[in-house]
């Protein structure tokens, strides 16, 4: 099987188990007429348009009745791959299921490939790679924010704001070439040629343009740690010492009785964790042990204390209690120093009884028990893990929504800046010009314009079957 070929596919496109309706898509330059002669209305599917439904049964080699559908046409080239296909609604049950896929396995059909549906629209022009990934981030996306900023590629914005610096881009390297297509000779006599010497033929031809680029491009590759954070989720761990309040404050936050809380330090042994959605961003909380230096003896709870210790490293972002009827301690202190490089919320614990002696920058007084101070915790934490790009006002832009496409867009960048770099050195032009043509095709990567056979089933086969 390859994923070059035109041969007629199928597969399951909704779960696989017992529900009432389950889909089976089909696709290919014949897959309707593959598909004709085991359904009880032959004709009549073979003469439906495209984006018209026919009622029927499908039909095993004998023409016994499997199940009773409705079948969805699409016709080239207005269909979702591009080729003639139809999606077959039968009832859900597991066996019927398998009955069908049987049906059009003797009818000619293959088993689809992981994505090949989406690779053949790709290869008919109906999508670009930035819209085929967001069909797969679609299918994964944990909240509604998720799944905007996938809409918005699947719409085309990222694919538009690539092609706009790769037009940029061009009209630099165009700029660069016609220098460089002259010969010296040529320049002799002309006007140019009298004013051009050694130090300007390593100035940069609209050096403008390369700035803009380079600035545009950074934009995209600083908004993939936003995209990575709604796409992924984040890991946000509570942290303090014993009866600080964690505890509470998880519970509070889940809205139920998660963890065990008491008056006795160390009740909280190991690290639990829960998923919560805030502010579009899929949220892993964690409550840990209590911090504190532990005399020998205790080996669960310095097990818990290092199982703790690990997990904060991971942490995208730290929630770091002081306990307000004890106040900041050297303890504190000591916690909290190798974590000052991490994104990190110091909050000022059981306000309610015993406010802070002061305002304290950084500081945030809160009540896991009367929720005093949790809105405005919520919203700055939402604030960090974004990063820059919230503050900056982007959530209207869509960045990289992949690994692949970050990485081709830092490598466009550097290749920008190393030549803005080379030209502010006055380096030749015919060292200065490759850079351009290597970010333009990196850029065309990103959308497909350039791409390899081994590129394009390594990133496919990561989709799911129905896709």
């Amino acid at each position: 099987m390859s994923y070059g070929d035109r041969d007629p596919i199928a597969a399951l496109a909704t779960p696989s188990g017992e529900s009432a309706l389950a889909l089976i898509r089909i696709s290919g330059e014949s897959s309707i007429e593959a598909l004709a002669p085991a359904f009880s209305r032959p004709k009549r599917l073979l003469k439906a348009p495209g984006y018209s439904i026919v009622q029927g049964w499908v039909l095993d080699a004998q023409g016994k009745k499997i199940d009773q559908v409705l079948v969805s046409v699409y016709r080239s080239p207005k269909s979702y791959t591009g080729e003639d296909g139809a999606d077959i609604s039968c009832h859900g049950g597991i066996a019927t299921v398998k009955a069908i896929m049987a049906v059009l396995r003797a009818a000619g059909f293959r088993e689809a490939l992981p994505g090949e549906f989406s690779f053949r629209a790709f290869m008919n022009g109906k999508l670009d790679l930035t819209r085929c990934e967001s069909v797969m981030e679609l299918v994964r996306a944990k909240t509604g924010r998720a799944r905007e900023q996938a809409i918005r590629r699947l719409s085309g914005v990222l694919e538009k704001e690539i092609s706009s610096v790769k037009t940029l881009l061009v009209q630099i390297l165009a700029g660069t070439e016609i220098y460089l297509d002259y010969s010296e000779d040529e320049f002799v006599g002309s006007p140019e040629g009298d004013n051009l010497n050694d130090e300007e033929a390593g100035i940069l031809p609209d050096r403008d343009l390369a700035e803009e680029a380079a600035h545009r491009l950074k934009a995209l590759s600083d908004l993939w740690h936003r995209e990575r954070i709604y796409a992924e989720g984040a890991l946000a761990v509570l942290a303090g010492r014993p009866n600080a309040g964690k505890s509470s404050l998880f519970n509070y936050l889940l809205r139920e009785e998660r963890s065990i809380v008491t008056d006795i330090p160390g009740t909280t042994r190991d690290w639990i964790e829960a998923l919560l959605s805030l502010e579009g961003i899929p949220l892993r909380l964690a409550d840990t042990a209590g911090l504190r230096d532990l005399s020998p003896g205790d080996e669960a709870e310095r097990m818990g204390i290092e199982r703790s210790l690990e997990l904060l490293d991971r942490a995208d972002l730290v929630l770091y209690l002081i306990d307000g009827t004890q106040g900041f301690t050297e303890e504190d202190r000591d916690f909290l120093g190798p974590y000052g490089e991490k994104p990190c919320m110091i909050l000022w614990n059981k306000a309610d009884i015993a406010p802070p002696p002061g305002p304290i920058e950084g500081l945030l007084p809160i009540s896991a028990k009367t929720g005093e101070g949790i809105p405005e915790m919520l919203g700055r934490m939402a604030g960090l893990l974004e990063g820059p790009c919230a503050e900056e006002g982007q959530n209207h832009l869509a960045g990289p929504g992949s690994l692949r496409q970050k990485e081709l867009i830092d490598s466009a960048l550097a290749s920008v800046e190393e030549a803005l770099a080379l030209a502010g050195r006055r380096e030749p032009l015919d060292i200065i010009a490759p850079l351009f043509r290597s970010a333009v095709n990196s850029l065309g990567e990103i959308t497909g314009e350039v791409s390899t056979a081994d590129i394009l089933e390594t990133m496919f086969s990561r989709f799911c079957v129905g896709k």
